[in-house]
């Protein structure tokens, strides 16, 4: 199956399904399609029904991500396979559905929905799901990972939660695989067949239609390294768990940076000047969005029955006038006008 060029550097997606496909040949195409497009596996069933499987993957300069899901099934990697099947990358599984075990030389690990599992994929495992699953794969190459984490790595393999009650850089990291892979998501699939549709990796909409790759990458590394607690952590990291706590947090018309910096764990004075090294504010990045999503409501024939004050409580705006004149000044016209041109077809939201 062709790569699809998402028009930013070395960017590709790449899609799988067994729909359509003849079921005695399912499991070595999609032993085939990991293989080129994630990580080559031995792939066996632990039932009599066909596989059913499908996986879209979002390839960018150094990492990999995929929404992957299917029915009961085995995946393996010995140490005789990955002689033959080297893959030089280092692996985050994000189980979202389905209880799945990891078998490796140290013990065995059962892995439960919002808990993700960190492990090198060239040493010998067994993953297996007798229930179906559906995941989020991140890999990035062996080479950076120890860049990325120094002498002081965790050892492998590690889990994490990333749900409810999850640490904000561990949370943040799974919504960033999450949006990134549901804004290339392919139409959804047939809805008879619950895996395939699945591994369309649908998520909350977003307003972008397209994210910025190069900026989902640098974050992933960071909050990566700041959830497996490398030196220093990652200012990359810190200020991208922040902008995941505001992102959360428009609504809060309080939210402070005091309040902010509390929720990722560092000072309000680091994280002050963790911004400033992008040239902005946290207070000035707070505003940004809260115009941002409001403009998007103004234009979204949806929210036509809000009122502009309703729109401006909604993203944290205490005051309507306030509110009004900052917007004008950010768009040149008052939150009105931008509803009436974007109705009218004037504007591009």
């Amino acid at each position: 199956m062709p790569y699809e060029h998402l028009g930013q550097a070395t960017a590709r997606v790449l899609r799988f399904s067994t729909r359509g496909i003849s079921p005695a040949s399912r499991v070595r195409l999609w032993e085939d399609h990991n293989a080129r497009a994630l990580i080559s596996l031995d792939i066996r069933t632990i039932e009599d029904s066909p596989l059913h499987a499908g996986e879209t993957n979002l390839h960018l300069p150094s990492l990999k991500m995929a929404s992957v899901a299917g029915t009961p099934q085995i995946v393996e990697r010995s140490e005789s396979f990955i002689r033959e099947n080297p893959t030089d990358v280092v692996a985050v599984f994000f189980a979202l559905e389905g209880e799945a075990f990891f078998f490796h030389h140290g013990g065995h690990i059962v892995l439960r929905p919002g808990q993700a599992i960190v492990y090198d994929a060239d040493r010998p495992f067994v993953r297996g799901f007798s229930h179906g699953f559906r995941e989020m794969v991140l890999t990035i190459p062996r080479p950076l990972y120890a860049e990325l984490m120094g002498a002081s790595g965790p050892a492998l393999p590690t889990v994490f939660d990333f749900e409810v009650g999850a640490g904000p850089s561990e949370r943040a990291l799974a919504r960033l695989l999450q949006s990134t892979l549901a804004t290339i998501a392919a139409p959804t699939p047939d809805p008879s067949s619950r895996a395939e549709a699945a591994s369309s990796g649908a998520g909350p909409s977003l307003t972008d239609p397209r994210p910025d790759l190069a900026g989902a990458e640098d974050d992933a590394m960071g909050l990566l390294r700041v959830i497996l607690a490398a030196p220093g952590g990652s200012a990359t990291g810190y200020v991208a768990a922040a902008k995941d706590h505001i992102e959360r947090n428009l609504r809060d018309s309080g939210l402070t940076t005091a309040q902010v910096a509390a929720a990722i764990g560092i000072s309000e004075r680091q994280l002050g000047r963790m911004f400033a090294e992008a040239d902005t504010t946290v207070g000035r990045y707070i505003l940004g969005r809260r115009l941002d999503r409001a403009r998007d409501a103004l234009s979204a024939p949806e929210c036509g029955r809000l009122s502009v004050a309703e729109i401006a409580a909604q993203f944290g705006f205490a005051s309507q006038s306030h509110f009004g004149r900052v917007f004008r000044q950010r768009f040149g016209l008052t939150p009105l006008q931008w509803r009436k041109e974007a109705r009218r077809g004037h504007l591009l939201s």
